[in-house]
């Protein structure tokens, strides 16, 4: 049985656990951004943008700051760059293990 801790970061593994998510947290972990800065840089309609955003916004994954009728949008903490940065590196490593597996077969081939 799970304990209420595995179980609160299951859940925020779930929030992060979608590429249009990823994507945005990777834009707002350079800097700052408007829904229409996020629309721009990674192509998408602004009510996809929008709906991604109440989602990592009510996880408390992103905070808002309003300037106007702009609303300005930001990672709530440097960990989460933190946890984007580590999950490349992972996925690096394991990339380039199954690289170095595919051209031992390849060779294996090729003596065969």
């Amino acid at each position: 049985m799970p304990t209420s801790l595995q179980t609160l970061k299951s859940e925020f593994f779930r929030v992060l656990a979608h590429p249009t998510r990823i994507r945005i947290l990777e834009q707002l972990a350079q800097r700052e951004r408007t829904v229409h800065d996020l629309q721009t840089a990674l192509t998408l309609d602004q009510p996809i943008v929008s709906q991604h955003l109440a989602v990592l916004r009510a996880r408390g994954v992103v905070t808002v700051r309003r300037h106007g009728t702009q609303a300005h949008y930001t990672v709530a903490s440097p960990l989460i760059a933190d946890i984007l940065l580590l999950s490349r590196e992972f996925l690096n490593r394991q990339l380039s293990e199954s690289r170095s597996m595919l051209r031992e077969l390849q060779r294996e081939a090729r003596r065969a």
